[in-house]
């Protein structure tokens, strides 16, 4: 036997427990002990081979991820569904059994579960964690990172018993949380959680950080976008009001131009209603002071019957000459 075996075995990318196989075999057949540290030098050297090729495969898998999430950012039309897209990518990269982020309330002073993936308990998609509280709260309160390997045994953050209970009832055993920071402040938390008993490597970390990076571009475009909804909506009611009353300045500057150069010709009565029936836009009657009609205009050309059966729509009542 020798060590092209382990070339073969890489070839075909074997798990890491068969390339023990061709060490017990020349074990089993008396091979000298020279032979076999040649074979255990050769196995090392493959299962390091490998160790780089997962690496390396990993870390494509996970640069696609993070290309896919930023093109959902480029064409963020609905970010529910960007933040779903993340926590669904955190699941399947950390090999997790949920994923999930929280935002703070600021009216009812909590946080809440914006998203979740994986998560089968409504208790634990209902709850609602006070401010500080949990493995959460450490994460929001330093800003940095954090992560256990068995959260009930954990005595470094403060435990509730309703978060407890939600843990509990999701079947969650280890944690991993890392903030959405914009800026210098913390607007949330992305969670990857498994059910069972393991620690987190420090490029599951660094992943979940890069994810909730993306996530933090989605919240805050979100808010920008929705800012600028609401400034232009605003701007659009100061235009139309902006608008009105400049007609109704020209309206008023051409009545009065109107007006006084009805004044300078001498027009009388008459003449005055009906201007003001033109720039009202309808039909005028003027009463002297005893309710005697001395002018009337009616652009409608009815009869002089009108106005004792309809409303009067403008009325001026002038002094007796």
């Amino acid at each position: 036997m020798t060590c092209e075996i382990f070339l073969e075995l890489l070839e075909r990318e074997a798990p890491a427990v068969e390339f023990e196989g061709p060490i017990l075999q020349a074990r089993a057949a008396g091979a000298p002990a020279a032979t076999l540290a040649e074979l255990e030098a050769a196995k090392r050297a493959a299962l390091r081979v490998r160790a780089l090729l997962e690496r390396r495969a990993r870390r494509e898998t996970e640069l696609a991820a993070l290309f896919d999430t930023a093109s959902d950012l480029a064409a963020l039309r609905d970010v529910d569904a960007v933040l779903q897209a993340i926590v669904h990518r955190a699941r399947r990269l950390l090999q997790s059994d949920t994923a999930y982020i929280t935002l703070p309330d600021p009216e009812r002073g909590d946080t809440y579960m914006r998203v979740t993936d994986g998560c089968g308990s409504q208790a634990f998609r209902e709850c609602r964690l006070p401010m500080g509280a949990g493995l959460g709260g450490l994460v929001a309160q330093t800003g940095m990172p954090s992560a256990t390997s068995d959260y009930f045994a954990d005595e470094r953050f403060h435990h509730t018993s309703g978060i407890d209970f939600a843990v509990r009832e999701e079947g969650i055993v280890a944690i991993c949380g890392v903030p959405l920071k914009l800026g210098n402040q913390v607007i949330g938390v992305l969670f990857a959680s498994h059910r069972d008993a393991r620690p987190y490597a420090p490029e599951d970390i660094a992943l979940l950080v890069s994810l909730a990076a993306h996530a933090t571009i989605a919240l805050d475009s979100a808010r920008l976008l929705s800012e600028t909804r609401t400034a232009l909506a605003e701007l659009s009611a100061a235009n139309t009001a902006m608008h009105a009353h400049y007609n109704t300045v020209e309206r008023a500057a051409q009545a009065h131009d109107r007006m006084t150069d009805l004044v300078v010709r001498g027009g009388g009565v008459d003449d005055v209603a009906a201007v003001a029936a033109d720039i009202l836009g309808g039909s005028l009657l003027v009463l002297d002071a005893d309710g005697r009609r001395i002018a009337r205009v009616d652009p409608s050309g009815d009869s002089d019957d009108y106005f004792d059966d309809e409303p009067v729509i403008t009325e001026i009542t002038a002094a007796a000459a």
